[in-house]
């Protein structure tokens, strides 16, 4: 893994927007967060300002959701949001909360389709903090979870599970219609967000250029260099708020199939290791690699998040989304069937 050091900052955050001032006035932005009734966990939240960790938020077009994740974001350092040329208000909205915007272009910063937002901002954001922790615009951490990630980055505490103290799994909660979805495969859902910047990239699993699924990584994770050890697990958990309608969701997956399509075709293998007795990625992609020679995987993937995952505890939400996963397989399939684009990239 190469050291950031090496690296320098090849961007400067933009200047503040004329508007900033009146959104800060506008969304109260020094106000406190409120209680989250999801995740019934209350407590108190560090200082403002006090936890030296660089957050990083990838958005666009966020301004619905970004002022609830930055409120609760003020006591990092460092909070910078990646911009993917947002046409609405959230880069006035995100210097209202004190973040730094960094501007990403897909196409100018990474041509060939790699790397990827976060990939890039870890390269080349001016980030100011060994820790940093990732984040999407719809996520919102909760009080114990913020002061436990301050216990670990100042030294003064490591959780109970296991790990190396050089980076942490956190665990996400998917929200949906209102509702935490905890049955079907959506919970538990462990994320590699919170490293040492030095020791962790996100993998590469194709060449296929831009394939349309999206200037974010999505289903690549973050490996860790060796010196790193075994990533541990904090103790709570991550919220994830998703917005979006059934129309949202299936245009989404549509351009995920298209990712899933292109690494199924590509011979790029920097991904993460498929084992079973591994971490939870592991554990994830091992089952993925196993399935691809079954029969009839599109019913099969219905039963496995309705039945064995138990998606009918959630009713007709969770059968309305076996029933869409099942379609996202068939979408994966159909396109591995056709022929590689006429314009993918083999470049590395």
């Amino acid at each position: 893994m190469t050291d950031a050091s090496a690296n320098p900052p090849a961007v400067e955050p933009l200047p503040r927007h004329a508007e900033a001032d009146a959104w800060a006035q506008r969304l109260d932005a020094t106000a406190p967060p409120g209680p989250d009734d999801i995740s019934g966990q209350n407590g108190d939240w560090p200082v403002v300002g006090s936890v030296p960790v660089t957050v990083l938020v990838s958005v666009k077009n966020e301004q619905e959701d970004l002022p609830e994740c930055l409120r609760r974001l003020r006591w990092a350092e460092q909070v910078m949001v990646i911009d993917s040329g947002s046409t609405d208000a959230t880069v006035p909205i995100a210097q209202a909360f004190g973040a730094e915007v960094v501007h990403f272009d897909y196409a100018k910063h990474s041509p060939t389709g790699w790397p990827k937002k976060r990939n890039w901002a870890l390269d080349h954001a001016p980030l100011r903090n060994e820790w940093v922790l990732l984040m999407d615009g719809d996520e919102h951490v909760v009080a114990p979870l913020a002061s436990q990630i301050a216990e670990i980055v100042t030294g003064k505490s490591q959780p109970n599970q296991p790990g190396g103290g050089q980076a942490f799994w956190i665990n996400r909660r998917f929200i949906f219609h209102g509702r935490w979805v905890r049955y079907g495969g959506y919970y538990p859902a462990w994320n590699l967000r919170l490293f040492k910047h030095a020791l962790g990239r996100f993998e590469r699993l194709t060449s296929a250029g831009d394939t349309g699924s999206g200037d974010m990584e999505v289903h690549e994770h973050v490996k860790l260099a060796p010196e790193a050890g075994e990533a541990g697990f904090l103790d709570h958990d991550l919220l994830h708020y998703e917005i979006a309608d059934f129309t949202e969701w299936v245009a989404k997956h549509n351009r995920y199939s298209s990712w899933e399509a292109a690494v199924a075709r590509s011979g790029v293998d920097d991904g993460i290791p498929a084992t079973f007795w591994g971490s939870p990625q592991q554990r994830r992609r091992w089952m993925k690699k196993a399935a691809k020679s079954l029969p009839f995987r599109p019913t099969l993937r219905f039963w496995y998040h309705f039945g064995l995952r138990q998606g009918f505890r959630e009713g007709n939400l969770g059968l309305q989304l076996a029933r869409l996963l099942a379609a996202y397989e068939s979408m994966t399939l159909a396109k591995q069937s056709e022929p590689a684009p006429r314009n993918a990239s083999d470049s590395a």
